[in-house]
């Protein structure tokens, strides 16, 4: 259909609207006119009929309807747009309030109709009260007199309503309020000022008027009644109290008067009236419960209306809604959340108030998510309402089952559920497309992880006070290990093009990048923490007591720290192996441009780790391996050495396993740089990190070779002579390679060695060294210029080159 068509269409129903709205104005004054006649009493006033052009209604044809071919090349009729009389000018709001508008005005009509009717039926009952007050001072009349004539008023002002309901309904609605509130108030006077009707019989009565308001408020259609009514019903309890401190009774009438508004729901959806409910029955509770001592007898009275009060308001705020299937606002999300949680938030107070029952918390938790769920059964196999109420109830489920798992369990199977409930939640947003779980999930997966976090928490401290445990057949690794499997699988369903939520688009944001992070790091983290508690057991079975003769708090304890470093140094040998596999992984599989960057930014983390505090960490091993761990003993001819711990050449070997892996990493990384993930990375740059590495890992290597020597003195002198010749390296490599990074470099080290030599090396070194070295540098700087001087042709051409 083109746009003429559907304008033409629209110009049609425009103008059959117009016809109907005629009628409509027609029927109106009609009905004016007659409401006229009445009033006045008098003849009645013929209603002007105006003539109306009957216009025959256009009839649309069927849809799906196929078309004619006969017709199918014929044009479409040309139909002229109805021209529209100018509708006269309405008044402004500032001109209903000139003289000559003032009596049509709306603020007259709110005014006389409603405002002085309420005052009017205020001065009344407050004349009432006066009189009543004024009869009991002077004793005008006898009490029960005075009782009689109270509810003669009220009564009278009852029936006076009644009749007129029919032609005034609003000023009925008012006087029938008043009526009500004067036999609530008269009610009280005969109970509690002169004793003449027990307790039971001022209950029996108000429950009467209370249930008389609520049917009057659905007669009238007036909220106002409901809402005189409810307020001195509530009120009722406290003006008949007689300190009797009886609470049942107390909330066995509110109860009541909340079925009654329940009732009420099904039939009217005065929100006003819910929220007056809703507020004054759990403030009520609430100050009641919160005043008793924590040794009170009101357990099972406490739980019993506390659950009364949430069902009731629980199927009030339902009811409505439910019965005329319309839409949730925000207003009943807010009420239905509220109540759930005031009532949960009351019973867990209840229960963890009683020390037989603290142990049924989570089963009051889980007893909070059955019941949601029964909800959310029953609307979804009926489809009572709108989807997003079901989702909404859903997830209440969810939430209460999440917060039972923390409450009833503890340690690594709270991680456990929440991670694979975050897991369930992201796949059934992500695959169903439901939004609300993903936002959800969002807030678990964070939650799950802070949990695990707080798991490797609790093996921080390795010094005694935590037991020996397993590495890898522990509670701690299987939590890991379904944490891990949870969020590879939350990433394979991540990596699928799924169509993008229409709100709250920055979560899915968040969770593209918080996954693999989370994943990454757990993953490195929960198989270091087993390579910990491997050598957190060796270092507790090397406990020695010194002194076994000395009292326990006296006691002095040897160690082998020696576990510690191994420790260390296998850590960093695992995570050489980590970042090395992951960036082999992004080479062969992921090709992931991201995750090279981050593969650049941990490779870099990780070799600048391991050549600073993991070769300094080596370098104590050696010395381990040199001096065996030892202790001072005193005995008759003074200290003595003793030696509790060897060491053995593990200390040695693992310098050169951790630099394999160190290789290893190195040579992924050239990889890396050499893959097109990299569109950005400067090309001298791996040099720059190879070459650095490869002359610290040789600088570290002599001083160890010279340590295990016992000439320790003599590196100095090593450090330069290998440095000088590193630099001769650096420029060949340049010159052959025509790499003029390199030789740069190379200019660089052999100034650094210069400097070293004539600030440091010449104040340590005897002359038979000092001469030698100086004689080996020399040699060095004029191979190199000799060098330079040789090959100066491809240097130029290079140059020439470049420009």
């Amino acid at each position: 259909m083109n746009n003429s068509e559907q304008l033409n269409l629209l110009l049609i129903k425009l103008e059959n609207l117009l016809l109907r709205q005629q009628g409509f104005e027609s029927e109106i004054e009609t009905l004016r006119n007659q409401v006229r006649q009445l009033q006045s009493g008098g003849a009645p006033i013929p209603a002007v009929q105006k003539p109306i052009e009957q216009k025959p209604l256009v009839v649309f044809p069927e849809r799906n309807t196929p078309p004619s071919f006969a017709n199918q090349n014929t044009p479409p009729p040309v139909i002229a747009p109805p021209t529209f009389a100018q509708p006269a000018q309405q008044p402004t709001f500032t001109n209903q309030f000139k003289r000559e508008n003032l009596g049509k005005s709306s603020f007259e009509k709110f005014i006389g109709e409603n405002l002085i009717n309420k005052i009017g039926i205020l001065i009344l009952i407050i004349g009432v009260a006066i009189g009543a007050n004024y009869a009991i001072e002077n004793g005008m009349v006898s009490p029960l007199t005075r009782i009689i004539l109270g509810y003669l008023v009220g009564a009278g002002l009852m029936g006076f309503a009644i009749k007129l309901k029919a032609k005034y309904e609003s000023f009925s609605a008012v006087l029938l309020s008043g009526a009500i509130a004067i036999m609530y108030f008269i009610t009280y006077a005969a109970f509690d000022f002169y004793k003449l009707i027990p307790q039971a019989m001022a209950f029996t009565l108000m429950v009467i008027f209370t249930s008389f308001t609520i049917v009057a408020a659905i007669k009238y259609n007036k909220q106002v009644i409901a809402h005189i009514g409810l307020v001195g019903a509530y009120a009722v309890p406290f003006l008949l109290s007689n300190g009797s401190g009886q609470a049942g009774v107390l909330f066995t009438y509110i109860a009541i008067i909340n079925i009654g508004i329940l009732i009420l729901s099904f039939k009217k959806y005065w929100k006003p009236l819910f929220y007056a409910s809703f507020g004054l029955t759990w403030i009520i509770f609430l100050a009641w419960r919160l005043d008793l001592p924590s040794d009170n007898n009101f357990f099972s009275l406490s739980l019993l209306f506390s659950t009364l009060f949430f069902f009731i308001f629980y199927i009030t705020n339902l009811a409505y809604k439910v019965s005329k299937k319309e839409v949730f606002g925000l207003s009943d999300v807010v009420l239905l959340l509220l109540n759930s949680f005031i009532y949960y938030g009351i019973g867990y107070f209840i229960l963890a108030d009683n020390k037989h029952s603290v142990e049924l918390l989570g089963l009051f938790t889980l007893a909070n998510a059955v019941v949601h769920f029964v909800v959310a059964v029953i609307i979804y196999k009926r489809k009572l309402a709108d989807r997003n109420l079901f989702y909404l109830i859903l997830a209440m489920v969810i939430t209460f089952i999440t917060m039972a798992v923390p409450v009833q369990l503890d340690g690594g199977w709270v991680t456990i559920f929440w991670t694979v409930e975050a897991a369930v939640l992201f796949y059934l947003a992500r695959v169903k497309n439901i939004a609300i779980y993903e936002k959800l999930s969002f807030p678990l997966i964070f939650l799950a992880f802070f949990s695990l976090a707080q798991d490797w928490l609790s093996y921080a401290d390795y010094y005694g006070n935590v037991p020996i445990v397993k590495p890898i057949l522990n509670v701690g690794f299987l939590t890991g290990c379904i944490f891990i499997a949870s969020f590879i699988w939350m990433l394979k369903i991540s990596s699928k093009e799924t169509e993008k939520p229409a709100e709250w688009i920055w979560i899915r944001q968040i969770l593209t990048y918080a996954i693999p992070s989370i994943l990454v790091f757990v993953t490195y983290i929960t198989f270091s923490i087993e390579i910990a508690k491997h050598f957190n057991n060796l270092f507790e079975l090397t406990k020695i007591n010194t002194t076994p003769n000395a009292k326990a708090e006296f006691a002095n304890f040897v160690y082998n720290y020696n576990y510690e470093k191994l420790k260390t140094a296998l850590i960093f040998i695992y995570t050489l192996f980590f970042v090395s596999a992951l960036t082999i992984l992004n080479l062969k599989k992921l090709r992931n441009n991201e995750l090279a960057l981050a593969n650049v930014a941990l490779n870099l983390l990780v070799i600048v780790a391991f050549l600073t505090f993991g070769l300094w960490n080596l370098s104590e091993l050696r010395d381990a391996y040199k001096y065996a761990d030892s202790s001072l003993s005193l005995n008759q001819s003074g200290y003595k050495e003793v030696v509790y711990f060897k060491n053995g050449a593990i200390n040695i070997y693992i310098r050169y396993i951790s630099i394999a892996f160190l290789g290893l990493l190195v040579w992924s990384f050239y990889k890396l740089s050499k893959s097109d993930l990299l569109k950005k990375w400067p090309k001298t740059a791996f040099d720059y990190i190879f070459y650095i590495t490869l002359l610290w890992i040789l600088s570290s290597e002599l001083v160890n070779v010279v340590s295990l020597s016992y000439l320790e003195g003599s590196y100095k002198l090593g450090l330069s002579v290998l440095w000088g010749a590193f630099s001769l390296f650096l420029i060949c490599i340049g010159l052959w390679k025509n790499k003029k990074h390199l030789r740069i470099g190379a200019i660089i080290l052999f100034a650094i060695t210069l400097i070293k030599l004539f600030i440091y090396d010449v104040s340590y070194l005897d002359t038979i060294a000092k001469t030698a070295l100086f004689i080996f540098l020399g040699v060095l700087l004029l191979f190199i210029s000799f060098l330079y001087n040789k090959y100066k042709h491809l240097i130029i051409e290079n140059a020439d080159a470049e420009d």
